[in-house]
């Protein structure tokens, strides 16, 4: 792949302002990009309005500017993409490839946790129940640059999963893939949270007939306490104050160990480094806790 292809993206949800986990997640996926002279995307993943903070979308972007985390290009809203997925969807429904569902999560819990099929030959109709893929080519493993072969269950790679929702929402899965084929982004940098969902992804590319990207997924930020680094944990703000100290932890974070006399360095100074010295080679394999990254 020549150098000038490479296009990487940074997907956040504006489900709150960016903390320290969602920046490994950003400056990864950025160096990543840079390095090779390629293009990084910025899209803000607007598809649960419930979930949605007032403002927070302008926040992330006024963040990711502060850092030095300069996108390339239009920033693509999920939000204003609808119809771009109904299409697809219609496409997939058209070829016999989706099927209405009415099933709760009580039955899908009762029958082990993944869903078992029970409406694919019920023939349902109407705009109240979820629209499911048919799985007929599961994936059942793929590469990442970091870490490997990854393997994931039979039964996750098997079943019908969701692409809208009962509320008619689109799900997460069936949105990523489109936008990400039409960015024509080439590699997904991005959090070990998402690793399972991956082979779902990878089973719509090769469906739809679309080139695959290949993957890296980085080692996520813990709590003291061992859970996720997150929103919904209650991670702090990222600070508006102490930048380019913040961007020291996330790259040693990552592995890359800028040098004692890059310790008082400004923001730019710091990535212009890091873009230069970056390698995946240094990054570790597993998740750590957010406060055992060195300080300058």
């Amino acid at each position: 792949m020549p150098i000038s292809s490479y296009t990487g993206r940074f997907a956040p949800s504006p489900s709150g302002p960016l903390h320290f986990g969602s920046l490994i997640a950003a400056v990864g996926s950025y160096l990543q990009a840079r390095a090779q002279g390629g293009r990084w995307l910025v899209r803000i993943e607007d598809l649960d309005p419930p979930r949605e903070v007032p403002g927070a979308a302008d926040l992330i972007l006024h963040t990711l500017d502060s850092y030095g985390l300069h996108w390339d290009g239009e920033i693509v809203y999920q939000s204003r993409r609808h119809p771009r997925y109904q299409q697809v969807l219609d496409e997939l429904g058209r070829c016999g490839m989706t099927y209405h569902c009415d099933c709760s999560r009580a039955r899908i819990q009762d029958a082990g946790g993944y869903y078992p099929g029970y409406c694919r030959p019920r023939g349902l109709g109407g705009a109240s129940h979820a629209i499911r893929l048919r799985m007929d080519r599961p994936v059942y493993a793929f590469d990442d640059r970091l870490l490997g072969r990854i393997s994931v269950p039979a039964a996750l790679a098997e079943e019908d999963f969701i692409l809208k929702r009962r509320d008619g929402l689109f799900a997460y899965n069936l949105a990523v893939v489109i936008d990400d084929a039409d960015s024509g982004i080439t590699e997904v940098v991005r959090g070990a949270d998402l690793i399972e969902p991956t082979v779902r992804q990878i089973a719509l590319y090769r469906l739809l007939g679309r080139n695959e990207p290949s993957w890296l997924h980085l080692p996520l930020a813990l709590q003291a306490d061992g859970r996720k680094l997150s929103k919904q944990n209650h991670a702090p703000a990222l600070s508006q104050r102490q930048i380019s100290q913040t961007l020291w932890q996330a790259l040693f974070f990552l592995g890359q160990q800028p040098p004692p006399e890059l310790a008082c360095a400004q923001r730019d100074e710091l990535l212009m480094w890091a873009t230069s010295h970056w390698t995946t080679q240094h990054i570790p394999l597993h998740a750590q806790m957010a406060a055992s990254a060195n300080q300058p």
